[in-house]
């Protein structure tokens, strides 16, 4: 109390500090970045190799099993799981928990100079799992011609938008890009004796702008240059190529042409190919928000100029209007929550100069939030404008209790500073007490392991941070203000008891009066707990919520070997699908060759016409039912790693067909569960392969070798490099490909090879025989696997994973393969053992600093006994507005447990107070039940009122708030009303208990000296 009397002596000190707060916070707000989630990297890798056209079992014995292996002798990794495909590998890694950046940085190490190693491997990059993204601004060039808007965007837009000081990057993709095609004639090259290979040297000997020589002995020593480079496509076609019959044009032995490279084509954007696709990243020392900006402004002065004609240019996608819609939301329901707990203190104290008191204290401590998240380097995000929405009503807790205990004190009579001591000293141990017990609740939230756990580790040090802040400003500004600032309405009448004050001590004594009535109470109450539970299962549940940010990312997984055409119609496909769902305004369908990664804008939720959900039920609906007519291997959410679906199930073994057998099985059991739907698997789908068999005698009889074979096999399918056209600001490539064309078996075997007999057909030295190939392995920690794949439509993720359980267990596999839930299924099993766990430390933890309090080990039983009811009312919340049961919500059963043992630690610490000033346990109990009274109910109601906004809230952040804010608020009420009887009754227990064992203890003692004291009488 010595630091609070200097306090109130030295005034200034505390105003000081406010003043020092507001601007550091003011400064340390500004810079703080904005974006829609915290940049963090997970524990997990990707490694991608491009391997030609090597076959999928060749990928996999020859790229995929040794890469295992080298992987397997770097520490810290957890699961190694590869996809083996033609030409391509893709090794996925999961790292150990909190060793992500150091094994990926081991990867990275060790996959340099792994190409040249590994045959017929062309390269490999590695990155690793993040949601860092190195775009954030995404617009298109579109409906004009392609060769305007290319030059548009290559002149205009790509210079002056990097010319901001605020963007790092613009990236052009679909842009028009010419290449120079020279087609040689291979029948002609046979009879003029030349390879491709020479024709491509020779075009780029001719194509030289180089310094050959410096001539030492001339002045100023001058340097010669050779200057033959090509800039025309007629200087392409008179190239002087030297054969055995002369001197011959390139034109004359090639055909020589320009053509469009559709290659750079990004994919589709509302069914066209038509348009370029513009990406824009911000520099490491701007926000989203301030690049947005500054982008849009540029744009506007291009659109004024009069530079875009006869084309569209518009944004796609800004990365900077969801984190401000976010942040505006949250933003709007702090400030609304933190209006209600002004009212709520106005109706409960009817004094405006005590509401002004906590008032200021609530700016006060959200600057002071801001200088402890400028100093972690936070930023403003989804998550951590929750941890500040959660703290609002939190934030007020201390400040209510210190300032009522001050304004009770006053009531009583006390002078200013008096009260003030006296009021402060009544309830600080049981401020501290109850800040610390909220705090350690969050210590074992590390333990919560993966991404998610990552992404709670933030939303808890918010919390933290903002209960700190709050309980500094409660011991500093709230008694200096309340000393003479602090008037009472009435001087001249003391306080008297209100009639709810009356019949609730009325209540504590009836309590007191008879055991079976504090025994009933009991009963009831744990009757209403154990049958609460059975609630469970009626209630939603997911691992975590979706952003409804009115966007979608699905990926579209395609069969292997489609040709571009193919890939075309099925875009189309997508597109006329899209557009006959109703708020679906526009798509951009990215081609990756063997997946279509589709983003999908809806129209803005003031207009929409169907919610979000939906919507994406509708869009997942309507691009399964193109897997009945066209190559769509499976249809699901796009995550930073890829393809994602709630249901996941990996089958484990050696043997293609026993795997395919058992997913088969499990698909049509799956059926069965209502709710599971495009239920496929990654069941080894085979492609036709054409076995070359060799015809070894007619190879003799004309003295061919297979490797002839092969290198005149090669250049029917050449397509090489071969230098530069340079067209003024243009460059444009020049690749030499062959007239051969090659599209079916007949087409090939008719190919003539040159022999020392003359040229002969193909189908002379080799017969081609079909086989079949898997088109991709799957191999999980060393092990074949097979996935089965489903999504879930109508129904709650824990209802089918309960049903999906019992399938499972009734299935027998074969001796030697396993069958194990993945995906969405396994991490909600994960979260629920982590959060029991995370649940059990925290009641540890609580229990330990309160038994340091109360110097017992019985009161913080006590205090504890009203946390199965709080389980009850936050289960009962969840249930009557059918709010998922996830991580989040489950995080905020994990919060009540340090917000409602508040209100215990009140009433309990008060009791104790009254006991040792020699009040009789039933005395004590109704004296601070009448004390606690309004505090309670006050700190309760401010913090569930606190938090309404965040509970009935819409938009991008309303499914991460609003069941984290629905268990607290109904967990808390429920609790409140129950904490004014349970105690009681709970106390009188263990005063009942203590004083049988009393009387067992000391019975004997006692009618011995009864005996003695009868026979003195006599």
């Amino acid at each position: 109390m010595s630091l609070l009397r200097l306090l109130m002596s030295r005034k200034k000190i505390v105003g000081l500090m406010v003043v020092f707060i507001l601007i550091i916070g003011m400064y340390g707000a500004g810079k703080l970045d904005r974006e829609l989630f915290p940049t963090i990297s997970f524990d997990g890798a990707q490694v991608y190799v491009n391997a030609g056209q090597m076959s999928t079992l060749d990928v996999e014995e020859e790229v995929t099993k040794p890469i295992e292996r080298i992987l397997n002798n770097i520490s810290g990794i957890k699961h190694i799981q590869s996809t083996s495909s033609i030409g391509v590998s893709l090794i996925t890694v999961q790292a150990e928990e909190g060793l992500g950046e150091e094994v990926f940085k081991e990867i990275e190490t060790t996959m340099i100079g792994l190409e040249n190693q590994l045959s017929g491997v062309n390269f490999i990059s590695t990155y690793q799992f993040s949601t860092k993204q190195p775009y954030e601004f995404y617009m298109t060039i579109k409906d004009g011609p392609m060769d305007k808007m290319t030059e548009f965007a290559k002149q205009i837009v790509k210079p002056r938008i990097e010319a901001l000081p605020e963007v790092r990057e613009v990236s052009l993709e679909g842009i028009e890009n010419k290449e120079v095609i020279v087609e040689l004639d291979l029948n002609q090259l046979q009879d003029l004796q030349l390879s491709p290979q020479q024709v491509v040297q020779i075009i780029n000997q001719a194509n030289i702008d180089t310094s050959i020589a410096t001539l030492e002995g001339e002045s100023g020593r001058p340097t010669v240059r050779w200057t033959t480079s090509l800039s025309t496509i007629d200087n392409v076609k008179s190239i002087e190529i030297p054969t055995v019959a002369g001197i011959k044009q390139l034109s004359k032995i090639a055909k020589v042409y320009e053509e469009n490279n559709t290659t750079t084509s990004v994919g589709w954007n509302n069914g066209t190919r038509e348009f370029i696709f513009v990406k824009i990243g911000r520099t490491s020392d701007v926000t989203q928000v301030e690049m947005a900006a500054s982008v849009r402004k540029e744009l506007e002065k291009i659109n004024e100029e009069g530079l875009v004609n006869d084309f569209v240019f518009e944004e796609l996608v800004a990365q900077a209007d969801y984190v401000t819609d976010t942040i505006e939301g949250v933003s709007t329901n702090v400030m609304l929550g933190g209006i209600i707990a002004l009212l709520v203190l106005i109706l409960f104290l009817r004094n405006f100069r005590a509401t002004f008191i906590i008032g200021l204290s609530i700016p006060l401590s959200i600057l002071l939030t801001f200088i402890g998240m400028w100093l972690f380097d936070y930023s403003f995000n989804i998550l951590t404008l929750i941890g500040l929405g959660l703290g609002i009503g939190m934030m007020v807790d201390s400040s209510i209790v210190i300032l009522e205990s001050i304004y009770r004190k006053k009531e009583e009579g006390y002078k200013k500073l008096d009260a003030v001591l006296a009021g402060v000293k009544e309830v600080a141990t049981a401020v501290i007490a109850s800040m610390l017990t909220t705090i350690v609740v969050f210590v074992p939230i590390g333990l919560l392991g993966g991404e998610i756990g990552q992404f709670m580790i933030v939303l808890s040090i918010i919390v933290v941070i903002t209960l700190v802040s709050s309980v500094i400003v409660a011991f500093t500004l709230i008694p200096t203000l309340s000393e003479n600032f602090l008037k009472l309405k009435n001087k001249k009448h003391r306080r008297q008891e209100g009639r709810i004050v009356i019949n609730y001590g009325r209540l504590i004594s009836w309590v007191s009066r008879k055991k079976r009535n504090r025994y009933s109470i009991i009963v009831i109450f744990l009757a209403v707990f154990i049958s609460s539970l059975l609630l469970i299962t009626k209630i939603p549940m997911t691992v975590m919520p979706d952003v409804l940010n009115r966007y979608a990312e699905i990926m579209v997984q395609l069969e292997r070997g489609l040709t571009p055409t193919d890939r075309e119609e099925i875009a189309i496909q997508i597109n006329k699908a899209l557009n006959e769902i109703d708020d679906v305004e526009n798509n951009l369908i990215m081609d990756n060759v063997d997946a279509f990664f589709v983003l999908i804008n809806m129209t803005p939720e003031e207009t929409a016409t169907l919610h979000q959900t939906e919507v994406n039920e509708r869009i997942n609906r309507g691009l399964r039912e193109l897997q009945k007519d066209y190559p769509i291997q499976n249809v699901g959410t796009a995550d930073f790693s890829g393809l994602s679906f709630p249901v996941i199930i990996e089958i484990k073994g050696e043997e293609f067909e026993s795997l395919d057998q058992i997913a088969n099985e499990l698909e049509l059991k799956l059926t069965s569960v209502e709710g599971l739907v495009g239920i496929t698997s990654s069941s080894n789908k085979n492609m036709a392969e054409e076995l070359i068999e060799f015809k070894y005698e007619n190879m003799k009889k004309d003295s061919v070798t297979a490797a002839q074979l092969f290198s005149q096999m090669q250049d029917w399918s050449i397509r090489i490099p071969a230098g530069e056209l340079k067209q003024e600001d243009l460059q444009s490539p020049i690749f030499v490909t062959t007239n051969v064309n090659i599209n079916n078996k007949k087409n090939l075997l008719k190919q003539k090879i040159a022999t020392i007999n003359g040229n002969k057909n193909l189908s002379t030295y080799l017969r081609l025989v079909e086989t079949k190939v898997p088109t991709e392995v799957t191999r999980k920690d060393g092990e074949r696997m097979i996935t089965v794949f489903a999504d879930i439509e109508g129904r709650d993720l824990g209802s089918i994973n309960r049903e999906i359980e019992e399938v499972l267990k009734n299935y027998e596999a074969p001796v030697g393969y396993s069958i194990t839930t993945a995906g969405s299924l396994q991490e909600q099993k994960e979260a629920q053992q982590d959060m029991l766990i995370i649940l059990g430390i925290a009641i540890f933890l609580v229990y330990v600093v309160m038994t340091v309090q109360f110097n017992s080990f019985l009161h913080p039983v006590i205090v504890m006994s009203i946390i199965p009811l709080t389980v009850t009312g936050a289960l009962f919340g969840l249930l009557l507005t059918q709010s998922e049961l996830s991580i989040l919500s489950g995080l905020g059963m994990v919060f009540l447990i340090g917000i409602v043992l508040n209100n215990a630690i009140l009433f309990i610490d008060r009791t104790n107070q009254l006991r040792v000033q020699g009040y009789q346990s039933s005395e004590a109990l109704v004296e601070a039940g009448k004390n606690r009274l309004r505090p309670i109910f006050m700190t309760s109601l401010t913090t569930a009122g606190g938090m309404l906004p965040l509970a009935i809230a819409t938009g991008t952040a309303s499914n991460y708030q609003s069941p984290l804010a629905i268990v607290i608020i109904s967990g808390l009420l429920f609790a409140t009303f129950i904490t004014l009887l349970l105690i009681p009754s709970v106390y009188l227990l263990f005063e009942d208990i203590k004083n049988g064992l009393s009387r067992l203890l000391f019975r004997k003692p006692k009618r011995r000296n009864m005996k003695r004291d009868i026979a003195l009488d006599k």
